[in-house]
This record gives C-alpha cells, sequence and structure tokens, in this order.
C-alpha cells in the first residue's frame, strides 16, 4: 500500500469516529483543513454534537457506501475488526490508512515535546488539568484528550507551543496494529496514574497489563522524565529498577499533599514538593482529583512553572464533561453524569460526591457495559465499590455482546451482593425501568449519580426532562 505525502492528501475518512479520541482526531483534522468524514455504529452524544458542531459529516452505520466519496486515506479505529465491512473495502479498493495514533504521530504531534498520560484510572481528568495548567502558563499547548474540557469547550487544541498533552491508552491499537496505543508515542514526560486490571477482552490478567506497562517504561526510560504514582503497588513494581529517571507522588513521594478540607464545593489543600509547600484551592472533589492535579504540579516543577501560575490553573480548572458533571437541577435533585465504570472509579467517585449531598442521598445509578465489566472478572469486587451510596440502581447493559454466560457478570448478583452486605439495591432490566422507579422515589436533596461509559439511551436528559 502506497501512502501519499501529507501535503497531497486532501480527503480522509475516520471509521468508528464516535470514539472519544476518534471524534477528537476528526475535528482536528477539520481544523487543518482537511475534508473528514465518519461512519459509527452506536452515534450518540456528547461526540456525535461535537463532531456536527465542527462540520464533519457523520454516517450512521457502517457501510462500503461510506467510501464513495473515494477518500485519499481512511483512519481505522481500534474498535474495528477486520470483518468489518468498511474495513474489508479499505483493503480490497487499496485505500491507504492509518491507525489512530499513527495519524496523530503524522499529523499533529511532529515536533512537539510529548506530555504522555498513561495509566488505567484518571488519565483524561489528569490531561485536561496538565493542558489547561500549560495553558494558563502562556504556554499555548496543543492537546488530544479522551474528553471534552469545559474551559476549552473542546478536546482538542492545536496550539503554537512546543508541548503537546495526549492520554496514552493501553488499548491495542488497530485490527493490524495489537499492540497498545502509548508505544506509539516518544514523550518528553510520562505521567502515570497507576495499572490496575482492566480490558478484559484483550488482556488476560494483570500479569498481561504489568507486562505491557513495562514494556512501555523500558521503550521511555532512556529519553522520558516518568512522573509515577507512589501508592500503586503495580507500578511499583513495573518501575522497579528505573528509579534514575522517576519522581514520585502520593504519600511517601517527592510531591504529596497535606490538610485536604471541603467546603461549599471548593476543595482545599497544602502541596508539599522537593523544595517547596504552598495551597491550593479547587473545583477538583475527591482524593482521586487531588492526586491527578498533584502529577500535573510535579511536572509544572519539571517545566519550571511558577507556583503563583499553578495555583491560578487549578483554582480557574472547571473540569471535564462526563467526569462528575452536573447535568441539572430539579425539584432540588441533582442529576450527575459521570464515566466512572472500573471498581475502584466507582468507589472513588461516590466517596468524593457524598460530602456536598448530607442532608439528600447519594442514588448511584450503574450500567455495567465496558468490555471488562461485562464480564465476570469483578463481580465479587464491585460490592463494596458501592458501599458509600444510599441506594445502587444496577442496569442490564444498553448494548449486547456475544459472551459465554460462563464468563457473563451478573448485575441480578451484584444487587444481592450489596443487600447482603447491608446496603439498599435494586437491577432494572432498562433505563425506561429505573426512570420509572426514580420519579416517584426522589426527594428534595438527592443526588442520582448516573455512571456509565456510553450514551445510557440518554438517561440524564429523559430524567430531568420527567423532573420538570
Amino acid at each position: 500500500m502506497e501512502m501519499m505525502e501529507t501535503d497531497q492528501i486532501e480527503t480522509i475518512h475516520l471509521v468508528a469516529a464516535c470514539g472519544t479520541g476518534m471524534g477528537t482526531l476528526a475535528c482536528i483534522l477539520k481544523e487543518m483543513g482537511y475534508g473528514v468524514t465518519g461512519s459509527d455504529q452506536n452515534v450518540y452524544p456528547p461526540m456525535s454534537d461535537f463532531l456536527a458542531e465542527k462540520g464533519v459529516r457523520l454516517f450512521s452505520g457502517f457501510d462500503p457506501g461510506n467510501l464513495a466519496h473515494k477518500p485519499d486515506l481512511v483512519i481505522i479505529g481500534n474498535a474495528v475488526t477486520r470483518e468489518n465491512c468498511e474495513a474489508k473495502a479499505v483493503l480490497d479498493k487499496k485505500i491507504p490508512y492509518l491507525s489512530m495514533p499513527q495519524a496523530v504521530n503524522r499529523f499533529i504531534a511532529k515536533g512537539k515535546k510529548i506530555i504522555l498520560v498513561t495509566g488505567t484510572h484518571g488519565k483524561t481528568t489528569t490531561s485536561s488539568i496538565m493542558a489547561h495548567l500549560l495553558e494558563t502558563a502562556g504556554l499555548s499547548p496543543s492537546f488530544l484528550v479522551g474528553g471534552i474540557l469545559r474551559d476549552f469547550n473542546s478536546s482538542f487544541q492545536i496550539g503554537s507551543g512546543d508541548y503537546m498533552v495526549i492520554e496514552g491508552d493501553e488499548y491495542d491499537t488497530a485490527f493490524f496494529d495489537k499492540g497498545p496505543k502509548f508505544m506509539h508515542y516518544d514523550p518528553y514526560i510520562t505521567i502515570m496514574t497507576g495499572v490496575e486490571f482492566d480490558h478484559a477482552d484483550i488482556f488476560r490478567d494483570i500479569d498481561h497489563i504489568r507486562e505491557i506497562f513495562s514494556n512501555f517504561v523500558r521503550k521511555i526510560e532512556p529519553t522520558s522524565h516518568i512522573i509515577a504514582c507512589m501508592e500503586d503497588e503495580n507500578l511499583n513494581q513495573i518501575l522497579e529498577g528505573f528509579a534514575a529517571r522517576v519522581e514520585r507522588y502520593g504519600q511517601g513521594g517527592e510531591w504529596s499533599f497535606s490538610d485536604h478540607t471541603q467546603k461549599a464545593g471548593r476543595t482545599m489543600a497544602s502541596i508539599l514538593g522537593p523544595t517547596r509547600a504552598f495551597t491550593i484551592e479547587t473545583s477538583l472533589v475527591g482524593r482521586h482529583n487531588l492526586m491527578n492535579a498533584l502529577a500535573c504540579v510535579a511536572v509544572a516543577k519539571k517545566l519550571g512553572i511558577s507556583d503563583a501560575i499553578v495555583q491560578k490553573a487549578l483554582a480557574t480548572f472547571s473540569g471535564v464533561k462526563r467526569r462528575q458533571e452536573i447535568r441539572g437541577i430539579r425539584r432540588g435533585i441533582t442529576v450527575m453524569d459521570d464515566f466512572a465504570h472500573h471498581p475502584s472509579a466507582v468507589r472513588e467517585t461516590i466517596a468524593a460526591v457524598k460530602p456536598f449531598y448530607e442532608k439528600g442521598r447519594v442514588i448511584a445509578v450503574f450500567e455495567p457495559r465496558t468490555n471488562t465489566s461485562m464480564r465476570h472478572f469483578f463481580q465479587q469486587t464491585y460490592p463494596e465499590s458501592f458501599a458509600g451510596a444510599d441506594q445502587a440502581l444496577i442496569c442490564t447493559p444498553c448494548v449486547k455482546k456475544d459472551i459465554p454466560m460462563s464468563q457473563r457478570f451478573s448485575p441480578e448478583q451484584l444487587v444481592a451482593d450489596i443487600n447482603e452486605r447491608g446496603g439498599d439495591a435494586y437491577h432494572f432490566e432498562t433505563p425506561d425501568h429505573v426512570l420509572d422507579y426514580l420519579i416517584p422515589e426522589l426527594r428534595e436533596n438527592d443526588l442520582v449519580l448516573i455512571m456509565s461509559n456510553g450514551g445510557f439511551d440518554n438517561i440524564h436528559a429523559r430524567l430531568l426532562a420527567r423532573l420538570e
């Protein structure tokens, strides 16, 4: 397959364009002046709205006819299999194609100093804080993040500065490249937030994930300064032998925090560094988000950014859509959207928001729809994650996947286990059933915390409409 020179390419088509990374890439390429189209099986907000706003033409469903305009290049997302009809058409027609990280390197990251954020949790929030901090410092960063930053109303920026923040995913790259996406990048600085078991569809177990991250560290160690979470045991094992180029954050690390308090929706804390200490105030809530911020503070120090700029950046950071995002308040009832799906993320998110809703109840609504959470791997782990919620409503996923019965996750069993531990949990087959339960149940001052990594049948907006 002969690849055209970049300056000869005019039209680009993205297969599976509604994933956060691919959708962001589509918008960047559109802004750079390319004619961009995309297709996806499941088209839902906020990414579908974002693509439409940016002028990206989107086809609903996969079809070889989506290539009728004869694009010069096709970028194929990692959710696409070799059996996908569009992917087959690309191969048959010998249209040049790339994976997403290959396209990022070719069109965007070339010549930039990459700040790469990796780990099995916290990547999007940490990347977003980092991008906002660099922007506040006047460094005009480029960034490519798997979420929409409220401060930019965008998941990307092509800046004029030297730095580019990239959210580095450990998931495989494409059907023609089964290695992790983050292996494609050569970072100047790497943040590693932690390593847990996830992506059960491609990783066998935690040892397999540790192996992937170890290979990554081995690749970048000679050239990249690593900022790593001290409190993650898996990460500590991976980094043994690389201490010379590693700086740690968290309890016992070079960077830590103390005097953590929350009041009126704001968080206050003291940041303690190797040679400095200063206080911060931010809208970020929860210990896990302070850890994310701490990693960015360590990077800022490495780049010579002043304490005053760091304080200003953290004070003005507005957050990321679908990360503890308040979608609306009706009749004194708050409806919040969050992307949490891993057991530790569910636990930390509930713990973070609970102090702010002491006058009411935290009602956690959860859709286990990821490739991992739809399998039995976390069947015994999830019950503890919901211990902080006053009620847990577990909904059968809106998507169906061909998973053998012996490997399937059981929402009914999760509900039984939560109740056996003294909780108050209920199972529902559909979002409609969840809504029918919630409307008469909700009271003033309650928080409905809706956690899913998908559209969840637009349950947030539908709940707010019914509460009117």
